[in-house]
């Protein structure tokens, strides 16, 4: 039986943070489907299928990750994938209380499915989407915090040339 967990978000614009939760996900299980969703508090940058590619970029050789475009409620839509685990990641205590909330209404919801809460990196604990967002937009220089391909995508879209890194960085 193929172990299988989801790792749900909107991604939008897929962070190295992400890609580290995702990566720490597939040493755990055996098949890891990106849930790529809607947060309907936001505004999104980019569309569902943008932000699908740009996540399937990023693991171009990995074939037991699964991309798709999350409809309907998690705990339905991880029953019928077969999912075992939801997968996410905690930046700060105050990101717990509200995917606890969460997870309890998944497992309400679905009882087979548990929720794995990992504790991100603490280097990059400060970052979001959202944030990412909000510095690219105004000029500043993101390349650190998200995939190449993906500082590309974000100063395309926004119509800026990517500001190269500063020195001392890769």
């Amino acid at each position: 039986m193929t172990r299988t967990a989801i790792c749900p978000g909107s991604f939008d614009p897929l962070t190295n943070g992400h890609v580290a939760i995702i990566e720490r996900a597939l040493r755990l299980f055996e098949r890891v489907v990106i849930a790529v969703s809607v947060n309907i508090r936001k505004q999104p940058l980019f569309t569902m299928e943008e932000r699908a590619a740009l996540i399937r970029q990023s693991f171009p050789s990995e074939t037991r990750i699964e991309v798709a475009e999350l409809s309907g409620l998690l705990a339905e839509w991880a029953r019928a994938r077969g999912a075992v685990a939801i997968v996410k990641g905690l930046r700060a205590a105050s990101d717990f209380e509200y995917e606890l909330q969460m997870a309890q209404m998944n497992r309400h919801l679905n009882p087979e499915l548990d929720t794995l809460f990992l504790p991100t990196e603490a280097a990059g604990s400060y970052v979001s989407s959202s944030l990412v967002k909000e510095v690219a937009a105004l000029g500043g220089d993101v390349s650190a915090l998200v995939p190449a391909h993906v500082h590309a995508a974000l100063h395309e879209r926004l119509a800026r040339p990517p500001r190269p890194p500063r020195e001392g960085r890769s």
